[in-house]
């Protein structure tokens, strides 16, 4: 790694105003589970990190139909803690391993949008509200692609408030080694009908829109098939067997609904 300056600030108004006052890049640290490579292998270089996890945004709490959660809380917090969605504490306890769920936080993995990662799949089926130090998000409007959201530079994710559903589920296929999702598919039955979201299938998370749609109409999903064009085609699967595997997690996740 290069050298760089470290702050610690103590509240999101001091953390934003070390951000700012950086002579050059500066970079904000959840659990570092993917700045702290990249910075190991120089594919990233701040002068400056800003440290989040003393501004005590960490914390789950239930207000009326939603889950709030701070954006600092750990993945191992959520695994034990996200009781009211059954689904979301299962997700968060089959993230990495427990070193990870143990540092890594939901903020920094909304806020980082890897298009494998678990938490954005969860907030579109959950139909979260992403709450930063300057406003809030619609989940469907947050992610904008890979490793792309609407936050603006500078920007702070203080919490996360999931929609608590009547039932939700997550099945994923991982990847053998990080254990990310090569295909994780979670849907959501809520009042006003069903919500199904896909990560690692592609460039970035997304709705399955038609998987919802026959959900809604109470069609058998047997026989459904996710579109490969858009897919992701690489050494360890192809777009079409991408697809196959949105169809059978999609199947799983339906059968441990909870």
């Amino acid at each position: 790694m290069r050298d760089f300056a470290l702050h610690r600030p103590a509240s999101v108004s001091a953390a934003t105003a070390a951000f700012a006052g950086t002579d050059g890049e500066a970079a904000y640290l959840a659990g570092g589970h993917t700045l702290i490579p990249a910075m190991k292998s120089r594919l990233r270089m701040p002068d400056a990190l800003v440290d989040l996890t003393g501004l005590g945004l960490s914390g789950i709490s239930r207000d009326g139909d939603r889950l709030w959660i701070g954006a600092t809380t750990l993945h191992a917090d959520v695994a034990t803690g996200a009781t009211a969605i059954p689904g979301l504490a299962c997700l968060a306890a089959g993230i990495g391993d427990a070193q990870v769920r143990n540092r890594g936080t939901l903020g920094g993995s909304i806020a980082n949008n890897d298009p494998a990662a678990d938490y954005p799949a969860a907030a579109l089926a959950l139909d979260a509200v992403i709450e930063t130090d300057r406003g809030s998000f619609a989940a469907d409007d947050f992610f904008q692609g890979m490793f792309t959201t609407a936050l603006a530079e500078s920007e702070i994710i203080t919490r996360v408030g999931f929609a608590i559903p009547q039932q939700s589920s997550y099945a994923k296929f991982r990847h053998p080694a990080s254990r990310y999702a090569m295909v994780g598919v979670y849907v959501a039955r809520h009042a006003a009908g069903w919500r199904v979201a896909v990560t690692g299938a592609g460039p970035g998370v997304f709705r399955w829109t038609d998987a919802g749609s026959a959900l809604n109409a109470g069609s058998d999903t047997a026989g459904l098939v996710l579109a490969a064009d858009d897919l992701n085609t690489d050494i360890h699967a192809s777009a079409e067997y991408r697809a196959h595997l949105c169809g059978v997690m999609l199947k799983q996740a339906l059968a441990t609904l909870a």
